[in-house]
């Protein structure tokens, strides 16, 4: 079993380097390898909880992510390297809730935030599930070893702008 007491708050465990397939034409990361990047430090954040494939094999339950907002705050180029952190926001019966901060890893600029609210999902029948009792033990560990550090600012945000007017038939 996996003791979570020594996993590092917030997680920083995931490094990885901006690949060339992900550059668009504008010569920086493309958007959808940030989701992709996001992504990958889950995964290793989930490992590290021992919510990896090994998990997924013997309890039959995974998690799926049903909602996520990110916020696009500086470039990657190639060759950069790119650093995720990741804060254990929250936690219920069935869902968990967390946040993703992404950086240079070589000079820290803030590059992109994600946060997320994944469910946890019974594959036998692919439906919301409760969490196991040591599942739930192992998330609440985590969460209380989080809730020390201070609620990112980005943390509850929506996309919104003021509506657009009627301005009449000639604009």
């Amino acid at each position: 079993m996996i003791d979570v007491s020594a996993l590092p708050v917030p997680f920083d465990r995931h490094v990885e380097p901006v690949r060339p397939e992900w550059i668009d034409y504008n010569g920086h990361m493309n958007v959808s390898y940030y989701v992709l990047a996001f992504d990958n430090a889950t995964d290793t954040f989930f490992e590290a909880m021992d919510f990896g494939a090994a998990w997924r094999t013997r309890s039959g339950r995974s998690f799926f992510a049903v909602e996520g907002h990110i916020r696009y705050l500086g470039e990657l180029r190639p060759g950069e390297r790119l650093a995720v952190t990741i804060q254990l926001l929250g936690a219920d019966a069935k869902r968990i809730h967390y946040f993703h901060t992404m950086t240079n890893a070589a000079t820290g600029a803030l590059a992109a935030t994600a946060e997320f609210l994944s469910l946890h999902v019974d594959m036998a029948d692919r439906r919301s599930a409760p969490f196991a009792p040591a599942d739930r033990a192992r998330i609440d560990a985590v969460a209380r070893a989080h809730a020390v550090l201070p609620r990112p600012e980005a943390a509850g945000r929506r996309v919104s702008m003021q509506p657009l007017r009627a301005t009449g038939a000639n604009g």
